[in-house]
């Protein structure tokens, strides 16, 4: 198959093109051409149209997105109910230290007088010094008694009436003792390796 181009004229408004491929000679004009241009222009706008309303619906559809917890308050709405009624509705454990290792207890009880782990070391040599962290330790020649030697020991009374008894009660009266004297246990650990006592 051969396809000969005769040529391109162009004249005064309009452009015609010829090809002999047995069919005829073939001819457009500007106008034409300009009419298929509109055509290209308004179908490229129409495609654009579409692609700005494609874009818009997904933004939409980004913005409303549901997320998990949404779904469970509708799914449960005892739980939603229970949670919303704020803090009055939470609920405290307590837990019994009195059967752990004193020097457990002690270091759990740190925090509640501001004092972070470290100043256990000084706490745990002082009161192994004392008592040797015995909750009955009673001192033959005064009348100390328990964990940090209170003097006399019904003194930790203050802290509990299981103060006998309970390392916590004689604990957290030590520790407050401590705090109050000393302003620390390794402030109170000082005193002592200078004084002999604190």
């Amino acid at each position: 198959m051969a396809v000969v181009a005769t040529g391109f004229a162009v004249g005064s408004g309009s452009l015609s093109w010829s090809a002999d491929d047995g069919g005829g000679p073939a001819t457009s004009s500007v106008s034409d051409a300009s009419a298929l241009a509109d055509t290209t222009t308004a179908a490229d706008q129409v495609d654009a149209d579409e692609t700005e309303t494609e874009t818009e619906a997904a933004e939409s559809d980004r913005s409303a997105l549901v997320t998990r917890s949404d779904g469970r308050a509708a799914a449960d709405p005892l739980k939603q109910e229970t949670l919303s009624l704020g803090s009055s509705n939470t609920m405290a454990r307590t837990e019994d230290l009195s059967d752990e290792d004193p020097r457990m207890i002690a270091q759990a009880l740190l925090a509640e007088f501001g004092w972070s782990q470290d100043q256990f070391g000084c706490l745990d040599s002082l009161w192994t010094r004392e008592s040797n962290w015995n909750v009955h330790a009673d001192n033959p020649n005064s009348s100390a008694y328990g964990i940090p030697q209170a003097l006399p020991g019904s003194k930790m009374a203050s802290a509990g009436d299981d103060w006998a008894t309970n390392p916590v009660t004689q604990i957290r009266w030590g520790l407050g003792y401590i705090q109050d004297r000393y302003g620390s246990p390794c402030g109170a650990w000082g005193h002592s390796q200078s004084q002999g006592f604190y």
